[in-house]
């Protein structure tokens, strides 16, 4: 079956998570540990980020979970001694932040006009917020690319979980099986296996390596630009 709709995770594949992420990822940490650098640093290595070689552990609570993960995750590393709007905290600092500190990766904008020209739909499914996805896309003027946005906050759950997906189909009249997934995450590639999506793609621009990727894709490259520059994967697009 031919793809009509490509549906895009956003950090660590439209955006380079590490570029954009790192500085956040310390701003939410110091939050919840009220500015005390040497708890900030716990909190991180808690989330999976690792603060003294700055790598990220692929699927964890800040390389992919929702804000209310995160927050879980440093209420569990602090005893429940957190902030009570932790949660609320963490999502303005990640919109704030991704007007600050959002990088897209190399030549996004290029390959995703290459994907508007030869698809009918483009969408975005990311654990970040609605306002969160404009306030990181539209300084690069990549917004424009989108038909579909959805966040934590848009009500279709949240990935492995297929909602995202089914809501994809549903704005769009699309058979799962003419969706392609692409993302940097295992549950970004597992929300398309559940959703029943055609081709799960992952990119190498996140967080994970081809490892952590290979058994949950059907393919694996190293970008979004590298993928529209794949003859075979173009030839499907309709």
């Amino acid at each position: 079956m031919r793809i009509r709709g490509l549906l895009f995770d956003k950090d660590g594949t439209i955006l380079d998570f590490y570029a954009t992420w790192t500085p956040l990822n310390r701003e939410v940490a110091l939050c919840a540990a009220d500015g005390d650098e040497a708890l900030a640093d716990r909190l991180l290595i808690q989330g999976g980020h690792d603060p003294t070689t700055g790598r990220l552990r692929s699927g964890s609570p800040l390389a992919a979970g929702t804000p209310e993960e995160i927050a879980e995750c440093f209420r569990q590393a602090l005893n429940g001694k957190v902030r009570p709007d932790l949660v609320g905290a963490i999502d303005r600092i990640f919109e704030d932040g991704g007007r600050r500190f959002s990088v897209p990766v190399i030549d996004a904008g290029a390959a995703l006009a290459e994907f508007r020209r030869r698809t009918s739909f483009l969408g975005i499914a990311t654990h970040d917020s609605i306002a969160g996805i404009n306030a990181s896309l539209e300084p690069h003027r990549l917004m424009g690319y989108f038909d579909f946005l959805a966040g934590h906050d848009s009500g279709h759950g949240k990935k492995p979980g297929p909602g995202m997906l089914n809501a994809f189909c549903r704005a769009h009249a699309l058979d799962p099986k003419e969706v392609g997934v692409i993302g940097d995450n295992r549950h970004d590639l597992d929300m398309g296996r559940n959703g029943g999506a055609s081709l799960r793609i992952g990119v190498l621009t996140g967080t994970s390596l081809e490892g952590d990727l290979i058994d949950h894709a059907d393919m694996v490259v190293g970008s979004i630009a590298d993928l529209a520059k794949d003859a075979a994967f173009m030839a499907r697009l309709a």
